[in-house]
This record gives C-alpha cells, structure tokens and sequence, in this order.
C-alpha cells in the first residue's frame, strides 16, 4: 500500500516494520524514512460484529473475565472446568459460566504471555493509585474531507429519531436527598452536597448536557433532564425508551444495554468489586450502535481534552470529525461539547471542589500507567 501510494504512512509491530524495511529500503526513486518513537498506547481488542448485540457481550465478558482472575488470583483448574453437556438445549447469556475462560485456559497473565505480550506499563493490573480514564488518541486525516465520504444515518435509526424529535432525554441517577432540582441544563449544578454520589451525580448532568450540545449545535437547552432515585427504575425507563440516555449507571453485567467508558470510579481496593459509573444506552441491533458510539465518544473527548491541556477556553482546539453530514452532527461536534463541559480536569473540580489533586483512579492514564482493571459485578453470586 505504501509503495503503490494508497497510503502514505505505515504503522505496525516492529517486527513487520523490519520485515519491509528491506523491500522499501531498495526503492531507488523514493526516499521512506523510518521514525524512531515507538507508539506505546495501541490497544488491541477482539471484534465482532454490531448486528449480534448479545454475543458481543459475551465476547467483553469473557475478556473481562481474565481480568478478574488476575485480580482474584484465580488460575486455570481442570477440576473446575464445566464442560457443557447438553448443548440441544438454547441458552440464554445469562445461563452461561464465565469463569470457565479462567478455569479451562487461564487467567489474563497465562494468556498474554511470550516476547509480542509484554507485561509492563499499560498491560498491568491497576491497583487504584493510578488513572484509569483512558485518552483514545484522535486520529486526523490531515487533508480536506470529502463530503460523499459522509456516514448516511439510516431514517429510522435512534441517532436519527433524537435529532427528528429536536431533543435528548437523559436520565440522571440521583442520591436520595439531592439537594437540587434536575430539569434542564444549567452552568450552576456543579456541587450539590458533599457526598462522593452528590458528585457523581453533579458530573452526569453534565455529560447529558454535553452530549446535547454535541449533537444540537451547541444547544444544550434541548435536553430534557428526568432524575431517577435507583438503578432498577432507571433502567426500566432506558428500556422502555422513556430516555435515551441514561448518566450515572453504575456499570455492570447487562446485555441489554451499553455502557460508555466510565467517568468515575470507586475507591475500593484492587481485590474488591471496584464501581465505576458511565453514560449507559440500549444495546439493539445495529439501530442503536452509531448512537452508543457517538455517546461514548463524548466521553472520551473530555479525558483527551484533559491530556491535551485542552481547556473550556480553548474548545477550538479539539480535533474535528467529519463522520456525519454537517447539517447532521457538525464536524466540529467535539469541540461543542468542550465548550459545555471543559477538560475533564475542570468537570472533575467543579463537582468536587474540595477533593485531592491525587485523584486515584479518576485520573488520566499517562500512557505508562497500568490500565487493566475488570468491571464490576460480572461475578457478583
């Protein structure tokens, strides 16, 4: 590809890359330099694909159920390996037993073993004294973009039915005694109390808010703000479709739902059942993927806003995506939710003020920091 022009920069392991450089290196017209800064945060997953909601789950779950067998010092144990022995019988994702990714093959460290899996920096378990948030590098395509490049959102998708309808409603989860009234979004909610759950709750306003104004314009006054008390009653609601989204859910195993990275994390210890809480939609078939996506998106804008230096002040400086069509989501969608919300860093002191600058595990990852971590109450009995 590179040699025929269809792209004009290679990125790879770097045993690829001096398996070429042999070949390029013989190309007398052209000169191709080789840079010599290693990218350290290219982070692998397995994909499947958006049309099986339910197995994409299952896929996470057994991802993330090698996480928490190094967490729990649990191994691989022959004489706890269930092998199923009726397979004419459908099952549901809930019937399946998880834990058998650890007990038939073996925790994440006896997986991600050999010199192309290397135990250091990123690829630890995090203990909780350092970031968890994660900054997915932005990519720039570093030329004018083609407007018949554009996404077309199907008519009937939820990211089309929001923007049909001219408004967002988001669910906030709210402590009991919440000491404000949550209907629309306002520059003032910030700290309500001084509550670990006053906090989080002041920081999921927020995210609904900056996702309305992501995808209305910049026009936060679109989003219509429901508080819900309890998970149970929230997420019925999710469900039911009487909110599109709902903010401050505490992430846990659901297949009918997604959850955005999460925003803030728990202090328990590495051993316990750590919570985190995310921005969470419905989890359908290929309908509801573009929105999910786009949802946590916004998210992750704030903590690459953060490791940028990329303040509410300076919101023109976040990349711009030119996936939809303009007069759809804006290109510059991103830097409209910025705008609303500030970096994480400033989202963060306006709902805790009085907190440490040693933040724990809501920090951003420093690219060097360990980054593993399994998500709560997958194995809760």
């Amino acid at each position: 590809m590179l040699v025929n022009d269809t792209c004009n920069v290679i990125g790879n392991g770097i045993l690829l890359l001096l398996d070429i450089q042999d070949t390029l290196l013989r190309d007398s017209e052209r000169n191709f330099t080789f840079a010599n800064e290693v990218d350290k945060t290219d982070p692998l997953a397995i994909v499947t694909r958006s049309t099986d909601p339910e197995f994409s789950g299952i896929v996470n779950w057994v991802v993330q159920a090698l996480f928490h067998g190094e967490e729990q010092e649990l191994s691989k144990n022959a004489s706890l390996c269930q092998n199923y022995t009726n397979l004419t019988t459908p099952l549901q994702a809930s019937d399946l037993n998880i834990l058998n990714a650890v007990y038939c093959v073996g925790k994440y460290s006896q997986v991600c073993r050999g010199k192309l899996c290397r135990r250091n920096g990123l690829n630890k378990i995090n203990d909780g004294s350092t970031g968890l948030l994660y900054a997915t590098p932005f990519g720039d395509l570093g030329r004018e973009y083609d407007d018949s490049e554009d996404i077309d959102v199907a008519p009937y998708s939820r990211l089309s039915d929001i923007k049909k309808k001219g408004a967002l409603n988001c669910g906030v989860i709210v402590p009991d005694n919440f000491g404000k009234k949550i209907e629309r979004c306002s520059e003032t909610v910030g700290q309500v109390g001084t509550r670990e759950l006053d906090g989080i709750a002041g920081m999921s306003v927020d995210y609904c808010c900056a996702l309305g104004a992501a995808l209305f314009f910049g026009d936060s006054s679109v989003v219509n703000l429901t508080a819900f008390s309890n998970n149970e009653t929230s997420f019925a609601a999710l469900g039911n479709g009487i909110v599109d989204v709902l903010a401050g859910g505490e992430v846990e195993k659901k297949s009918s739902f997604r959850f955005s990275a999460p925003y803030y994390y728990g202090n328990e210890t590495r051993s316990g059942d750590v919570s985190s809480f995310s921005l969470v939609t419905r989890a359908s078939t290929e309908d509801g993927l573009l929105f999910s996506s786009f949802v946590n998106l916004v998210v992750v804008a704030t903590f690459y806003a953060e490791k940028e230096s990329i303040s509410k002040k300076r919101s023109k400086k976040m990349p711009l995506i030119p996936i939809f069509r303009n007069d759809f989501i804006p290109k510059w969608a991103l830097r409209d939710a910025i705008f609303y919300t500030g970096s994480y860093h400033e989202l963060y002191k306006k709902n805790f003020p009085a907190a440490p600058d040693d933040r724990g595990r809501n920090q951003v990852n420093d690219d060097d920091g360990p980054q593993i971590h399994s998500f709560p109450g997958l194995f809760r009995k």
